[in-house]
This record gives structure tokens, sequence and C-alpha cells, in this order.
């Protein structure tokens, strides 16, 4: 399951702290090392459809007998998630509709649990350890105190009669803090999300926003493979962040989530940045205060939406994308990041709504700008294109259809590598259309 971490080695990178550096050559396409999860959960929302234990999607999953809540594929990953699930179960059945901690807090519950059952080395930390992970307690403001106190309080509300002694509330500020600088959500071959996780050996990797490799699950595995020809003595750099946005906005997220100010080669270049944040062609092209103005416009309706989607109706939300686009239209070229922004929202909306043309109108427009904004071998722009080619087949449009499943799966075989799982599915939607 951990196969290859020894192709390289953990070192202390100039600048960077601690992290992960290639011994043996790697090819693009290949696995340099798989690390299985040291704890994980998978989100409410798809109990249903996934197994608990492993997060197998399938039809035919059986639920836990006792809160009618955990779904599984038989009794051996019904008893190999026991400890776990214990956790919760008693405690779902206690308080019903009452039960809601955020993902994090359940991540957070299992960890505490797993350090007490197992506190020998875990095959996930055979570079990293998760006591070693960074915590950044002297950079949290008070948006970040207040959160954390609120987790903290969440734990003991939903955790404290099925964990004897909880650690003390520095151990779990601390714990929380780390938690949320390196732990990862497993997502699917679509990007829906799946689940949050701790992968140690994964977290040891820096950042880079022109990463060489990137990171696929298989299950509650992280596996993580070349993106480009990786010499012995390169370091390894995943991407923490969505590579859509221009340089400033990077910059910022990345201060702002994990607390370091980015020097990559695509920060330092800003090689992507004006084809990002293209203007309309105009007779006289718009002059920069209008464009800054208009910047800022779509960072406050960018925001605005994420916290609309939590309480506003499909329909509302669609009309706010609508609007905010017209509005940006007037400047930014259909092919700016803040156009594709809302543009892929308002798809989300669509498909939430099933309505397949408006979803298939907007991922028209977003795919080809993608495939010129994000990197070579990008998640974003395969799920993309497999949304693309599944909108295509139920609208009967084949001829499309195949031809964007294919894109699909020539960037999933890079990424999620040619014996995937996901990877076979969408060749066999293929096969089932000739």
């Amino acid at each position: 399951m951990n196969e290859g971490i020894e192709g390289t080695e953990r070192f202390l990178s100039p600048g960077s702290g601690r992290g992960l550096r290639a011994v043996r050559h790697f090819s693009a396409g290949e696995l340099v090392f798989a690390c299985p999860a040291y704890s994980y959960v998978l989100t409410v929302n798809e109990r249903e459809a996934h197994c608990e234990n492993c997060f197998s999607r399938r039809e035919d999953l059986f639920k836990c007998g006792k809160c009618k809540q955990a779904h599984y594929c038989n009794v051996e990953c019904q008893r190999s998630d026991w400890t776990m699930h214990k956790l919760e179960c008693v405690a779902m059945c206690a308080y019903g509709e009452n039960w809601c901690p955020s993902e994090t807090v359940r991540l957070v519950a299992r960890i505490i649990l797993k350090q007490r059952v197992t506190p020998e080395r875990d095959p996930s930390e055979r570079l990293l350890l998760l006591s070693e992970f960074e915590a950044h307690l002297d950079k949290m403001d008070s948006e970040k105190d207040e959160m954390n106190n609120a987790d903290i309080a969440a734990l003991h509300h939903f955790y404290s009669k099925h964990i004897s002694d909880i650690p003390g509330d520095q151990a779990l500020t601390e714990l929380f803090a780390q938690v949320n600088c390196n732990g990862f959500t497993i997502e699917d071959e679509e990007l829906s999300h799946l689940g949050s996780a701790v992968f140690p050996d994964v977290a040891l990797m820096n950042h880079s926003c022109s990463p060489n490799v990137i990171v696929t699950y298989k299950g509650t595995v992280a596996e993580v493979r070349a993106i480009r020809e990786i010499d012995p003595g390169d370091e390894v750099f995943n991407s923490y962040i969505d590579l859509l946005y221009p340089t400033e906005d990077r910059k910022e997220r990345l201060l702002d989530s994990y607390f370091f100010s980015c020097q990559c080669t695509e920060c330092t270049s800003k090689s992507k940045d004006k084809a990002k944040m293209e203007t309309r062609k105009l007779s006289s092209p718009p002059e920069p205060e209008k464009i800054k103005a208009m910047v800022h416009y779509a960072k406050i309706v960018i925001e605005e939406f994420r916290r609309a989607k939590h309480y506003k109706t499909p329909s509302e939300l669609l009309e706010i994308c609508e609007l905010s686009l017209e509005k940006m239209g007037a400047i930014f070229a259909d092919t700016n990041v803040y156009m594709l922004h809302m543009m892929y929202q308002a798809m989300g909306v669509c498909l939430y709504m099933q309505d397949w043309d408006g979803a298939l109108r907007y991922g028209e427009k977003i795919v080809q700008p993608y495939s010129v904004h994000y990197p070579a071998y990008s998640l974003n722009v395969a799920s993309m294109y497999l949304k693309l080619g599944r909108l295509y087949l139920g609208l009967e449009k084949k001829k499309q259809g195949i031809r964007a499943l294919k894109r699909a799966v020539a960037i999933m075989e890079m990424a999620h590598g040619k014996d995937h799982n996901y990877v076979a599915e969408v060749k066999r939607e293929i096969e089932e259309q000739k």
C-alpha cells in the first residue's frame, strides 16, 4: 500500500523548512508513492452512496443496524470501521436531528482515538509524524481563534461521552490548527467532495503553483503521481490550492490558509496572469481604474455567492451568477478567470436543478479557457471534460460526448493511473456508445 516512498527522502528545503525530494528519476504519469490515511471520515452527504470504511461507491451497501446512517460494503468493512464508527453511532442515535459536528471536528475526534488505540508509528508516517505537523499558532488571527474555539466546544459537546478525558484546550487548539493546515479533502473524479483525511507523508510536500506531482485517491489511500519528469535531487512539489486564479489571489490565499508567501517560479514570472485577466476587446481598452474596480467587485461577489449557497434557493443563486456575469462581462472577456469562476458556479446550480442544457452551455464556455489557465495535467480540466461528456451523452449528442470523455481519460490516465477504477468506468462509458 505504501509503495515507492523509497524513491524519495525528507530533506531541509531552502527557505521552506522540511520537504520531500526525489532520489531517483520519475517519468510523467509514474507513481511516486502511495500513503494510507492516518485518519479519515466520509462526508455526511455521501453516506448512502459510499462505504464508510473503504469509500467504495456502490449501489448495494447495507446500513448500520443501530444508527441507520453509516453504510457498508459488507460485514468486514463494518467490523473494520467499528472502532471509529462507535464514536458517532450512539451519539447520532441520542442527538437525532441535533447531531451536527463539522467534518473537521469529526476528523479530530478520530485522530484522538487513533492516537490512543495505536500510539506507535503508523504506516502513513514513514517520513513525517502527525505530531510534527506545523500548527502556526503564532499566526492565528481572532477570526481563526474563534473558529478554533467553536470546534473545541463542539468536540466536547458531541464526543465527551465517548472519548474519556479529552485532551486539554491547549493541546486541542494545536491539533485543530495542525489539521486545518495539513488536512486533505478526498474528492471523486468529478471533484465532488467525499470526505476529509490526514496523510502525514503527503503533507511533507511543499507547495508550488507549477507542481510536478498531483495527488489523487484510491478509496482512502492517497496516491502521488509525477505530472512532469522529475530528476534525482529535484524537490517534489504539490499544489495546495486551486490554480485558476492570478498570482496576487493565489499568494493571498496561501498566506491566509497556510501562512507562507509563495516564491515559486509561477509567482515570480506571473506568466499566466495576462491571459487570466483578459479584458473584452473594445474599440478603446478599459482604463486601469475601471479594471481594478471590476476586480474588486468580482472578489466581493465570489465571497457573497459562497455565503449565499448556504441559505438561498437555486434560482436565486443562478440569478446572482447571471447578474454578476452580465456586469463583469462589460469589461472582462469570457476567458477571464473571474467570469469562469461564476460560470462554474452557475453550471453547478444548473446541474443541481437538473437543467442539463443550461449546465452544458456554461460547461462549453469554460472548458477551453480552463485548458489554457491550468497546468498540463489538471484534475479541474479532466473533471470538466468528464461532466461535459456525460451531459452530451445524456442529451443524445454522442459524437461530442465520446470526444469529451476521451479527453478526460487522457488526463486521468496520467493523474489517477491507468489502472484506476475511475479510468475503467469512463472507458466503459465510451465503449457503451460504440
